[in-house]
């Protein structure tokens, strides 16, 4: 498809997906920031992860958005006892088949919500792998397929708090986002106030179907990206491995232990894609780049020791990148 093309199919689009945001303001005040990305999530087809203390609506978020589909949705809380198989399911036995059967975990739903992640230890988290990545699980040596559309929507508090495990690296390089969410301001908190007091259930209207989802996922795909913008992609995750080829960077080369896998380069350009089709376009600026970059980017740098001593964080880091690497 040419350019035209796509910009015909996005405004087709574009409705529905307004359509959603517009349930989703009926619940959730404010978080503008929050919301945005959790669609750019579901229509890039990346798994997302929240991040924010306690009580910021991160869990009533993700409901609400699995709400304006028609599709399953599941509920997963992470908690220090829970197991591998109450996620994924397990093998029982039938007294009356004389046969053992599979139970079905409900890790086997359009949309999950895990909840806390990271109160639950790593074996757990560790369980979520594969079908993070292949969209399938294992259960004893039968391989099932999960769902589709597929999507793990996880919740987390601050490391800092009391009872909760760091998230193994392999399962935070699956999410495609990491958003960073903050409190409300004091007009917005005025509003949650008034409706919180009032107690009223507000009704969410399902929208859109799991089928229109794939579709929009296909046209985000189609979404045009010039080489420039590609190498300008790259540049930035090149920059978390290779500082010494950047010389305004080659102050972080002591702080980056680790930089960001080709995930990175992918899911960059899969969600500038995304962030385009909810600003209404069927092509992507740099500015898509710049404003999904950092919810990429900000998990997949490692840091040593150095930087945790100078109280260099992955977000002053990338804040680098993005004010030092040059815009085509």
């Amino acid at each position: 498809m040419n350019i035209e093309e796509i910009n015909r199919k996005v405004m087709e689009y574009s409705p529905e997906i307004s359509r959603m945001e517009e349930e989703i303001r009926k619940v959730i005040v404010g978080q503008e920031y929050m919301i945005r990305r959790i669609l750019v999530g579901l229509l890039a087809n990346g798994h997302i992860l929240l991040e924010g203390v306690p009580g910021l609506a991160k869990t009533l978020a993700v409901r609400t958005v699995a709400q304006t589909i028609d599709a399953s949705f599941k509920r997963l809380q992470f908690t220090p006892d829970l197991l591998p198989a109450d996620l994924i399911g397990t093998m029982i036995y039938n007294q009356k088949t004389i046969e053992f059967e599979v139970e079905k975990g409900p890790i086997f739903a359009n949309f999950v919500l895990a909840d806390e992640i990271n109160r639950s230890p790593a074996k757990v988290q560790s369980a979520l792998l594969e079908a993070m990545q292949e969209r399938q699980v294992t259960i004893s040596k039968e391989t099932h397929n999960l769902p589709n559309p597929f999507l793990v929507m996880a919740t987390q508090n601050p490391l800092e708090q009391e009872g909760t495990y760091p998230l193994p690296e392999a399962q935070v390089d699956r999410f495609m986002l990491k958003l960073l969410v903050e409190y409300p301001n004091r007009d917005e908190e005025r509003d949650i106030l008034n409706r919180m007091i009032r107690g009223e259930e507000i009704p969410v209207n399902k929208v859109i179907t799991p089928q229109n989802i794939l579709k929009i996922r296909e046209l985000v795909r189609d979404i045009h990206m010039e080489d420039k913008i590609k190498e300008y992609i790259l540049d930035l995750v090149f920059a978390t491995r290779n500082q010494e080829k950047f010389p305004n960077l080659s102050d972080l080369k002591d702080l980056i232990e680790c930089g960001a896998s080709p995930r990175a380069s992918i899911y960059l350009a899969q969600a500038a894609k995304a962030h385009a089709m909810l600003e209404h376009r069927g092509f992507v600026t740099p500015d898509d780049v710049k404003a999904i970059g950092r919810d990429v980017l900000r998990h997949r740098i490692i840091l040593t020791y150095e930087a945790e001593a100078e109280q260099k964080s992955q977000e002053y880091i990338v804040n680098r990148l993005f004010d030092e690497i040059e815009v085509p």
